[in-house]
């Protein structure tokens, strides 16, 4: 196809926000990056060990993910998901890349994605050449599609979708003989709400829904690039198919470190309880300074607003060296909110509410 004829990209986002990163960072005490959400927790000592372990790694992997990878995510999602019935699993390049490129892969003409979201998958039906409609959260008012994105617990948001949400999402699929898929990768990172799988209401059946997780906050692995599918075996023996060819395979030493990562859930539990202790930490300095929190009931962002340009907050916390992201980042919908990560260490979280809480007093 012409690249003439291409749907164009979006600018990437966070290109707009480096005037407010030198902003941040002309603050004497130096500059809170809480914008974009990268994990600054150390990796789990024994997942090291097992990347290490398996570092002599001549061979090409398999794409399909070794038979002891295979099998601790399928013992993982009976588990931890509620997964029954006839599933298959997936190791992935982390889950980036599977948001982008699913649309193509599965050859998707239309595609629904959340109003409010995570700017890639919008950015996955434009580079299928799909056509992308942004829609509420009620699969009950969602029109005819391909393919439809389901976001639980959200990014931005943090909200909960409910059960009778997700079955309403496995209806629609039903009816329409389409995709749904549900990207939970924060789902292990409940806080005021637990977060459950739709691959728990499938009731047994697995057709076209599928499952998107990421051990990149869950474990602290966002530089290894891990992450995987669970659901419908067709789908996933279509996508696998398309990623043999493509030569999309996930290295043998980080498969290993994904087997020991799926085996642990202490290690999950003790992250969860630091991301949580950071929101009770932040969240009051906020509410102090005239934000109101909506949602963030769960994962790792704090979504707040002062009914004012999700520009204006942003630049009222850069000038006290503390960088937030727009909520217009994830549609106009997010205009008058801002998202603040709490993928930032426990010392500058509590740096970053005692400016806040400064700035109020001094008001």
């Amino acid at each position: 196809m012409s690249l003439l004829l291409r749907q164009k990209l979006p600018d990437f986002p966070w290109d707009a926000l480096a005037p407010y990163g030198e902003i941040a960072r002309k603050h004497p005490q130096g500059a809170i990056d809480l914008s974009v959400g990268t994990p600054v927790d150390p990796t789990p000592e024994f997942i090291q060990q097992a990347l290490r372990e398996s570092s002599d790694s001549p061979s090409y992997p398999v794409t399909m993910g070794t038979q002891e990878l295979r099998t601790a995510i399928h013992q993982w999602a009976t588990t931890t998901l509620g997964a029954s019935g006839d599933f298959a699993v997936l190791p992935l390049i982390g889950s980036k890349e599977f948001v982008a490129w699913l649309p193509t892969f599965l050859e998707s003409a239309t595609v629904l994605y959340p109003r409010i979201a995570y700017p890639t998958y919008l950015v996955g039906a434009l580079l299928a050449q799909a056509t992308p409609t942004a829609v509420d959260i009620d699969a009950t008012t969602w029109p005819t599609a391909d393919l439809a994105w389901v976001n639980s617990p959200s990014n931005p948001t943090g909200r909960v979708h409910s059960e009778s949400e997700l079955r309403a999402a496995i209806e629609w699929s039903r009816k329409n003989k389409s995709v749904v898929v549900s990207d939970e990768c924060y789902l292990e990172f409940g806080d005021t709400k637990t977060p459950t799988s739709i691959l728990r209401y499938t009731d047994g059946d697995n057709t076209n829904i599928l499952g998107v997780y990421s051990l990149s906050k869950r474990s602290s692995m966002a530089g290894y690039r891990a992450a995987f599918v669970v659901g419908d075996p067709q789908l996933i023996a279509r996508i696998l198919e398309v990623r043999k060819h493509a030569g999309m395979m996930v290295s043998l030493p980080v498969q290993h470190a994904m087997v020991a990562a799926l085996s642990d859930s202490k290690h999950v539990a003790e992250q969860r309880g630091r991301y949580n202790a950071r929101r009770t930490r932040l969240a009051p300095a906020l509410i102090s300074a005239g934000f109101s929190i909506d949602h963030s009931e769960a994962g790792l962002y704090i979504w707040a607003t002062r009914n004012e340009s999700s520009w204006d907050s942003v630049a009222w916390l850069a000038a006290l060296g503390i960088l937030a992201t727009p909520g217009v980042f994830y549609g106009q919908a997010g205009e008058n909110h801002i998202r603040i990560a709490l993928t930032a260490t426990d010392q500058q979280i509590a740096i970053a509410a005692e400016r806040i809480l400064a700035k109020v007093s001094a008001s």
